[in-house]
């Protein structure tokens, strides 16, 4: 693949529309010619509206040549994972048939981003009803991982084609929601940037539900800095992307104090996950930043509250005993023996948990505020082939692996965002995961930044993926 504008940050990006280097619509037609080229073997979309895109890159250039500039992500192409409702887009919710009126509109989130005139050029594949780690779907087969060339490997959930679009260089940010890793995984495993915000930052409106306690809204893009543009948009605490970037982009690494630990992140490692992430935190130290020893014990407790009350599940079967009835026998058998273990859970021990976690959350929280953020690896586990995880208990196995590190981090109430820093043993990617206290977003971003400035980005640091090169 040779060097488009569209490769570049989106603020670079803006900059050449603006300066007459290029218009909207070839860049737009870029996207597209990306898309048609790859699709076929990355799988990477539910929905695709390449004709839709087009039409509104066009009426984006009109726009601006009449001065309405509505900042860098203006006529930029975007993606929604299958369960945001999208206007003029059906939706499936990874499901075998389209859902009703309900879905198929504009939440907050994407009105957001619609403001800025962001164009939507489709849905990206989502795991059934947003629950599942791994990658793989009965009704639509795994979106395939473009870091190995050889072997079809997933490429995380349940955001699946989220990352897979981005890597494509069909889109540019892409939507997803984080119950229990959701996008940090398929971010990690696919080399992207990924951001978790903390529960009820966002609204989750116009979204199919899974957990009303845990889902948060965000999304996956190519680097730091263009998640702070999209930061920007989202979030109704901001209006000037570069504002932010000039408040956020002050910190040096030399500056930093970053949290270490011992406990449960480091556990199960593959091989060069560890030795990665490792590499990654010795070179900021060495650039000057001060590590601080962090006790986590409270991960791995927080995580057994999850599954000793299986929240996710009693919850996920709530919803989908509500409003999707009708399709309790058509769905997919990975994801409908997880529901059932909701069947069991007493309400006792569901509210129990509950407080408890609340209670862990004081206690983490109180602890992170002494440091910019805990740096740990974000996914342990390298991405199985497709083939390795067709027994469902296998599928189980890797799904427990895979959500090892992200779901203390959704349980506990925090904030986080996974950049990609190396390759593992096999050749994909692994990711550094920065988090932070409840709501502390902007600190976390703003070392997440002073990190890639030190460290490179993604493409910089690991490359083009070899199916995308090819």
């Amino acid at each position: 693949m040779t060097d488009h504008i569209l490769d570049r940050p989106m603020r670079a990006i803006a900059e050449a529309v603006r300066d007459g280097s290029i218009s909207f619509e070839n860049l737009m037609a870029e996207a597209v010619a990306r898309h048609e080229r790859l699709d076929a073997t990355l799988n990477a979309f539910k929905h695709w509206d390449g004709a839709g895109a087009l039409a509104a890159a066009r009426g984006a250039d009109a726009l601006l040549a009449t001065g309405h500039d509505t900042g860098p992500l203006m006529g930029l192409p975007i993606s929604a994972k299958d369960i945001f409702g999208v206007t003029g887009m059906p939706t499936f919710g990874g499901t075998t048939r389209e859902m009703g009126e309900q879905w198929a509109t504009d939440g907050p989130v994407m009105q957001a981003l619609r403001r800025r005139l962001a164009i939507p050029v489709g849905k990206t594949h989502t795991i059934e009803f947003a629950f599942g780690a791994v990658g793989t779907s009965y009704h639509y087969g795994a979106p395939r991982n473009p870091w190995d060339a050889a072997q079809h490997r997933v490429s995380g959930g349940s955001s699946v084609g989220a990352g897979v679009g981005l890597a494509e260089g069909s889109s540019l940010l892409a939507l997803g929601t984080d119950t229990g890793g959701s996008i940090r995984i398929p971010a990690s495993v696919t080399g992207q940037v990924g951001l978790k915000v903390t529960i009820g930052r966002w609204s989750t409106g116009g979204i199919i539900p899974l957990s009303s306690t845990f889902d948060t809204p965000g999304f996956l893009t190519r680097s730091i800095e263009d998640a702070i543009v999209g930061f920007a948009a989202v979030d109704p605490e901001y209006n000037d992307v570069e504002e932010l970037l000039d408040e956020l982009g002050g910190l040096e690494v030399s500056a930093l104090r970053l949290g270490v630990c011992e406990e449960h992140f480091w556990d199960n490692c593959a091989p060069g996950v560890a030795e990665g992430v490792q590499a990654a935190i010795d070179g900021l130290a060495g650039k000057g930043a001060r590590l601080v020893k962090i006790p986590m014990a409270e991960a791995a407790e927080a995580r057994k509250c999850l599954y000793d009350a299986f929240l996710f599940g009693v919850e996920g079967l709530s919803y989908v005993r509500e409003f999707f009835a009708d399709r309790m026998d058509d769905i997919d058998p990975t994801i409908a023996r997880r529901l059932q273990a909701g069947v069991d859970i007493k309400a006792v021990d569901y509210y129990t948990n509950l407080r408890t976690l609340e209670r862990l959350n004081g206690v983490v929280c109180e602890r992170l505020s002494h440091v910019d953020a805990l740096l740990v690896p974000t996914v342990p586990h390298t991405p199985p082939m497709v083939a390795e995880v067709e027994d469902i208990d296998n599928y189980f196995v890797a799904n427990g692996l895979m959500t090892q590190n992200t779901q203390p981090i959704n349980m506990l109430a925090l904030c986080a965002v996974t950049m990609p820093v190396a390759l593992d043993a096999a050749g994909m990617p692994v990711g550094l995961q920065v988090v932070g206290a409840s709501g502390t977003e902007e600190r976390v971003l703003a070392a997440a930044l002073a990190i890639e400035r030190q460290l490179g980005t993604g493409r910089q640091r690991l490359g083009v993926p070899p199916l995308i090169a090819a």
